[in-house]
């Protein structure tokens, strides 16, 4: 029970969207979330997987053996 909760205005400005994108994730069960009375909240532990599991690692393109061919 350590965890924050967030309002879906909170995490709209955290993600940098608008209120509606995080209305949109609730909506669609896509985070999870805490209701609260009439009100919604969303865990921060929540929004830090959410974010976790769509960061999308860069590639490393493989070196190649020869170098640049002379042009």
């Amino acid at each position: 029970m350590n965890d924050r909760y967030l309002s879906v205005d909170q995490v709209a400005e955290l993600l940098g969207t608008t209120a509606r994108f995080p209305r949109r994730l609730i909506e669609e069960r896509r985070i999870r979330y805490v209701k609260v009375g009439r009100y919604v909240r969303i865990p921060e532990s929540a929004l830090r997987e959410y974010i976790a599991s769509r960061t999308v690692e860069p590639r490393r393109r493989p070196r190649s053996r020869f170098g640049r061919a002379a042009a």
